[in-house]
């Protein structure tokens, strides 16, 4: 027990973590995103897949806490990593070691602490329904005759609002980057492929970014352009 409280006290056992969360929260990502693609099917399409999700019942509870506390092990071990590479070298270079270094690798924490204020709006938003309640006081039949809410006309009005669809649009930017970087770490931290294999790794990562940018990102463009409604 002491050798493991010991190893992921470590860093690298950290990074492990942070390998480990980042892959879990990745996977939820690509899950969430191919779900609400399905708006471009129409309101019976994405209601039902709604109402699916909704009926997973202690399940999906179960795959909500899972996702809490991975997404919360995830910031806290960046801070904690953040903290001790500080400690380690109190005094800064004089020319600093970013010249080689991209754009999403040197600006992992912010875009971190801005996807976790995204996070927090996008569930009072469309789970919760607290920051605009008129979006989700509709009901939807479907061809079942079940009723249900309709997840449908929710997304459609919030992201009609040009403030909410540039506002979404500019953390997708940041998600992108995020992940475009945080990949590539990740196999290299657990150690699943050679270092020979790392460029092939960081373009699949940058390619996997750019994919969650323009999937997210075609829905609030496609509804602000009239082309869902």
């Amino acid at each position: 027990m002491t050798l493991s409280l010991d190893f992921f006290r470590s860093s690298i056992g950290k990074k492990i973590i942070m390998a480990i969360t980042g892959f879990i929260w990745f996977g939820f990502v690509i899950l969430h995103m191919v779900g609400n693609l399905q708006v471009f099917q129409g309101p019976e399409k994405l209601n039902t897949y709604a109402k699916f999700l909704k009926d997973l019942g202690p399940l999906l509870w179960v795959a909500r806490i899972g996702l809490i506390v991975a997404f919360f092990g995830h910031v806290c071990t960046a801070i904690l990593l953040k903290f001790e590479n500080g400690s380690a070298r109190p005094v800064s270079y004089a020319k600093g070691s970013t010249i080689q270094a991209s754009l999403a690798s040197r600006t992992m924490a912010y875009s971190g602490l801005l996807l976790l204020t995204f996070l927090v709006y996008h569930l009072a938003h469309f789970t919760l329904g607290i920051t605009n309640p008129e979006h989700y006081s509709f009901e939807y039949i479907l061809k079942n005759g079940d009723v249900v809410h309709d997840v449908y006309a929710m997304v459609i009005l919030g992201f009609q609002d040009p403030i909410i669809s540039g506002t979404y649009i500019v953390f997708m930017v940041f998600l992108a980057l995020h992940f475009s970087h945080a990949l590539g770490s990740m196999f290299q931290t657990l150690g699943i492929l050679a270092p020979k294999h790392n460029p092939t790794i960081q373009k699949l990562s940058t390619g996997l970014g750019l994919i969650i940018f323009l999937g997210n990102c075609s829905m609030p463009i496609s509804i602000l352009l009239g082309y869902v409604r």
